[in-house]
């Protein structure tokens, strides 16, 4: 009875100790994670990886006459004359009167490492007079590069989100009918060198240039690796030498780096659009002591005129004697203090106690960084 009592009495232990290591163990994810809020990943791209834009000029048929007009775009004549003589068919000199045709420009990206025959999406735009694409059909259209070579082909039914309709005496236009997407419409025909494997350093760009932040990639890839592999070139630039135990698979090393999660750090900005009244403000902005009034001056005039008659049988006439009423009155007549070293919250907090829509507070804000009361960079967009 004992030895069974000893037993259970050992299990329960070891339950409770396997209930409190694991809770330590989410403690301390929890810290981690919310000490290390971003991935590397998500805050700088390697460089060489990257898109290259494709374009092309092609032809769309098929459409129900709302093609271009061929007397007044004469590109889309000469294409179609080219393009039907090297089909073998010669309609030079004769008069060509379609509407189902109309000349467009192909635009693209070629991903990263695309390889030979594999398809991507491309976007097909209106060149001419055109109505509207719907319904047509891309011919086939060389996508070049900015080195003037074919990198794919592109060919198929063009698809629109908007649509036109009209009639003699009304038209309705919906989305923009002149413009269509083919969804793995070319076909990759030559891809781009780049042998990231034998690459002996790996450059990361920040998407978002700080200098903290770039010292703080290289020392958690520091960290990792367990030596000083990688060091911060610029604020926007972390080099990264590749370890002997990583030479020639360099592509598992950055995926043991992109997992990495640091802090990035932000420099204090707030953002304006003047335009729409939209106002971003960033976590670090601080500001220093400083007294903040805010009112608006109404001014109201009014007329309310008076007709003067003559008294009967006078020699006098009817006249109208103008009367205004101007009344001012000043609206918020308020004075808050902004303490030194406040927050972005109590500082949100203190100018919406004013009352005050963003129009105000746009120009409020310009006035106490005129000051030198903010400790924040304010772009104006």
């Amino acid at each position: 009875m004992t030895r069974t009592l000893h037993c259970a009495f050992a299990v329960i232990v070891a339950a409770l100790v396997t209930h409190f290591a694991a809770d330590a163990a989410l403690a301390a994810d929890v810290q981690y994670r919310t000490s290390a809020t971003s991935r590397i990943k998500d805050l700088a791209n390697i460089e060489g990886v990257r898109q290259n834009q494709l374009i092309g000029y092609g032809l769309v048929v098929g459409l129900n006459g709302t093609g271009d007009t061929l007397n007044n775009i004469p590109f889309t004549k000469q294409s179609l004359q080219a393009m039907l003589e090297r089909l073998g068919v010669n309609i030079r000199g004769a008069t060509i009167r379609t509407g189902n045709v109309a000349a467009v420009m192909v635009t693209s990206n070629l991903p990263a490492f695309g390889t030979q025959g594999s398809r991507i999406d491309v976007t097909v735009s209106a060149l001419g007079d055109s109505k509207s694409l719907q319904g047509g059909t891309l011919l086939v259209t060389p996508l070049l590069g900015a080195d003037g070579n074919v990198y794919a082909v592109a060919q198929g039914s063009v698809a629109i989100n908007g649509f036109q309709a009209e009639g003699e005496a009304a038209k309705i236009t919906r989305g923009v009918p002149t413009v269509g997407r083919i969804v793995n419409g070319a076909i990759i025909e030559r891809e781009i060198e780049f042998a990231l494997n034998r690459l002996n350093q790996v450059r990361l760009a920040l998407r978002n240039a700080d200098f903290t932040t770039a010292k703080r990639i290289a020392a958690a890839v520091n960290d990792f690796i367990g030596a000083n592999t990688a060091e911060p070139l610029d604020s926007s630039t972390v080099q990264i030498n590749v370890p002997k135990q990583f030479t020639g698979n360099v592509v598992s090393l950055l995926t043991e780096i992109e997992q990495l999660q640091i802090e990035p750090d932000l420099a204090a900005k707030i953002i304006i659009d003047e335009r729409s009244g939209i106002i971003v403000m960033g976590r670090d902005v601080r500001v220093s002591t400083v007294a903040v009034a805010q009112g608006n001056l109404t001014v109201t005039i009014s007329e309310a005129p008076q007709v003067s008659q003559p008294a009967p049988l006078s020699r006098g006439r009817t006249v109208v004697t103008p009367r205004s009423r101007i009344g001012v009155q000043e609206d918020g007549k308020k004075l808050a203090l902004v303490r030194e070293g406040v927050s972005l919250q109590q500082l949100v907090d203190g100018l919406n106690g004013l009352g005050i829509g963003p129009r105000d507070l746009i120009a409020i804000l310009q006035a106490i960084k005129a000051s030198g009361a903010i400790q924040a960079e304010i772009e104006v967009m």
